[in-house]
């Protein structure tokens, strides 16, 4: 009989399957923020790089609004469907995370 070693699998998260899609944005931002900065070397006008600023936040909080619905619809509705203390740390968990986004 061989031996099979257990090999520790890696917690699944809620954006597991949109990962890819989270990463595409994400390197898009970096790209806009790499021109804010060749903006800003430049020497643009004021508005034009504060516009780009607008359009790279925006985009970071679309990524940050998926983030968040795909954790509340996964983990925390898992650990709810568990019942007892983790329920309550992953309501507080969001309700937290949920605060940082609205006073950004």
């Amino acid at each position: 009989m061989q031996h099979q070693e257990h090999q520790p699998q890696t917690p699944s998260r809620g954006y597991s399957t949109t990962k890819d899609a989270h990463l595409k944005r994400l390197r898009r931002i970096e790209g806009q923020v790499r021109g804010l900065q060749r903006m800003v070397e430049a020497d643009t006008y004021c508005i034009d790089v504060l516009t780009q600023v607008s359009a790279a936040t925006k985009a970071l909080e679309a990524v940050a609004l998926a983030l968040l619905e795909e954790h509340l619809s996964h983990c925390v509705a898992g650990a709810i469907q568990a019942g007892g203390q983790d329920a309550e740390d992953k309501v507080k968990e969001a309700s937290a995370a949920i605060a940082r986004l609205v006073r950004s």
